[in-house]
């Protein structure tokens, strides 16, 4: 499959999707409160180093309908920026956050291969979304995070980890799910470094393992 076309599928399914949490976890909608809890619980950790990264502007990448931005950016961080290609989930995102929220920072409509931040960011928190980028673009999409980080400032992926060492395809939404090894492996090629990693617990048995990455610039 040619580039443009594994974009073009994975745009037209995220277009027939309901603006729900249900419509973007997959039927899963069920599971976001526990997920909400384990990325506290995670980012709440990253707070508490000696050093910790700053509180004033975190970016939340696909963003969706803004569930990651409402109950967890937002409690945290002064300003949430928020960037998702679909236009209904931007815009549902807006109501949700609601227009005359102080917290609410720059919506971004735009894909992640072809956005570049131009802010700082103390957090940039990617969730569910990586997926979707080719391996080369990936690469340089946390390139151009990396550059856009404060002093302190992290990187937090949220993704699926295929259970064997090859990378998996779903023909349906067009997107990727890779192994551990690669993911560390596309980390030190955007010349990233984990300081934490944690598998979420308390998922359905029959759904992948959910690894967070917390990662800072070598």
């Amino acid at each position: 499959m040619t580039e443009i076309k594994f974009y073009k599928k994975a745009a037209s399914y995220w277009a027939k999707v309901p603006a729900t949490v249900n419509g973007v976890l997959g039927g899963f909608g069920h599971i976001s409160d526990i997920d909400i809890d384990g990325s506290r619980t995670f980012l709440n950790h990253l707070l508490s180093l000696e050093d910790p990264l700053d509180t004033k502007l975190a970016l939340d990448c696909g963003a969706g309908v803004g569930r990651v931005s409402k109950y967890l950016l937002v409690p945290y961080f002064d300003k949430v920026d928020l960037v998702e290609q679909d236009e209904k989930f931007i815009n549902t995102a807006a109501e949700v956050l609601g227009q005359n929220n102080v917290k609410l920072g720059t919506l971004y409509h735009k894909s992640l291969q072809k956005f570049k931040p131009d802010k700082k960011y103390d957090l940039i928190w990617c969730q569910w979304v990586l997926g979707y980028l080719t391996n080369n673009d990936l690469v340089e999409f946390l390139r151009k995070c990396s550059k856009s980080l404060a002093p302190n400032g992290m990187i937090i992926i949220k993704e699926n980890i295929a259970p064997a060492e090859e990378l998996e395809y779903d023909d349906e939404d067009s997107s990727v799910t890779r192994p551990y090894k690669q993911m560390v492996t596309i980390f030190n090629e955007a010349n990233l470094e984990i300081i934490k990693s944690e598998v979420q617990t308390g998922f359905p048995d029959d759904i992948y393992s959910v690894y967070m990455f917390a990662l800072k610039p070598k």
